[in-house]
């Protein structure tokens, strides 16, 4: 079956007491057992460590990203942190993306340097550069691409074969173009990371986010540290993705053509001094999106003229697009990275990865374009 019938089917089956189309709440902590003999042959026994609801977004997830299985966390940052304590410990080293959400940065730089784990920011679109960062105790390669908010691209392939030939698991955040537009363990990647918060949802009802492992070991690995920690995605958060996900590809395609008439637009204004969209001819990796993904995505970034002062205004006075730290709903969001998203990662650091602060960033959702970009006009028109 094709992506956008599997959306939909993939992983839910009508109830099998009352035939419901859609997979129940099951609002529980506790599974009755029927002997001691026979624990957890439903294989349910407390809802930490799984629940019918979590487990056919599980599912659906496993098929949509073509894995070997997937688990379910309460928010994005969950699963980055159940990724790092899976597969590295004291002493260990891991190459990250230079350019990474903001609160990677922190969870890498804040938490995990002081219990003796070494991360190195590499430029992941070098794979040169990937290669020479590599240490005897390297244990993970984590990328993010597009990377938040610069849109910088990695080349997933190159990546994994230099990940692979060295025995090192490859982590790929696919959060911005999600499976419809972007496989990454067909590429090569061992495991595949998500905020569910974003695309899956795309309405901004819930926190969540997963993992998708390529092989049954590396979920196995996952899976353990999400039962430890006890971080599992709740039944309520599940189901909405569940139904979430059933329009993803037709309102990603929908935000994606929004976003491209929006970078047209912001290219040509003469108060805007640079535009950043994978779908314009001016952007220089071009050539990569078109080779490893099937879409542009979703989100821009422009800077105004004036740096960050004329940003400040456009951001505090622009109507339509709200000013906030998610992306990929429905709504239009326009953001300030410097000062919301990556404001944890310290300035110098920022700059040297071009996340400049007159950067903003928009997350282009499912208004008609012509309303956001004469809402971008009147903006850009103030003073």
């Amino acid at each position: 079956m094709r992506f956008t019938t599997r959306q939909i089917h993939s992983g839910v089956e009508p109830d099998p007491v009352t035939g419901a189309i859609l997979t129940p709440i099951y609002q529980t902590t506790t599974y009755v057992q029927k002997s001691v003999d026979e624990y957890m042959a439903k294989g349910y026994s407390y809802s930490r460590s799984a629940n019918p609801t979590v487990r056919a977004l599980e599912k659906k997830l496993t098929d949509l990203e073509g894995g070997a299985d997937t688990t379910c966390f309460a928010t994005g940052m969950a699963a980055i942190n159940a990724l790092f304590l899976a597969m590295v410990s004291a002493g260990d080293h891991v190459i990250v993306s230079d350019v990474v959400y903001g609160g990677t940065y922190r969870l890498a730089t804040k938490v995990y340097s002081r219990f003796g784990v070494d991360f190195s920011f590499v430029d992941t679109s070098n794979p040169d550069e990937v290669e020479r960062s590599i240490q005897e105790n390297t244990r993970l390669i984590v990328t993010e691409t597009p990377a938040n908010p610069t849109l910088k691209l990695t080349d997933i392939q190159a990546i994994s074969d230099i990940a692979r030939a060295k025995g090192i698991p490859h982590a790929v955040d696919n959060t911005f173009l999600t499976p419809y537009y972007q496989q990454p363990l067909e590429l090569g990647a061992d495991l595949v990371i998500h905020s569910t918060t974003k695309y899956f949802d795309g309405h901004n009802a819930t926190v969540g986010g997963a993992i998708v492992a390529g092989t049954r070991e590396h979920d196995d690995s996952v899976r353990f540290i999400q039962n430890a920690t006890g971080t599992i995605m709740s039944p309520q958060v599940a189901w909405l993705t569940l139904q979430g996900c059933k329009t993803l590809s037709v309102r990603l395609d929908q935000q994606s053509s929004n976003a491209m008439d929006i970078a047209r637009f912001l290219e040509s204004h003469p108060k805007v001094q640079r535009v950043c969209y994978p779908g314009l001819e001016s952007f220089e990796q071009r050539p990569l999106a078109e080779k490893q993904a099937t879409g542009f995505g979703a989100m821009v970034w422009f800077e105004v003229r004036g740096g960050l002062e004329e940003g400040k205004v456009l951001m505090d006075s622009i109507k339509l697009w709200s000013l906030a730290e998610n992306l990929g709903s429905v709504e239009s969001l326009i953001t300030h990275p410097a000062t919301m998203t990556h404001a944890d990662v310290e300035e110098s650091e920022r700059q040297r990865v071009g996340i400049t602060d007159g950067l903003v960033r928009l997350s282009v959702g499912l208004e008609d374009s012509r309303d956001l970009i004469t809402a971008l006009d009147d903006a850009l028109g103030i003073r």
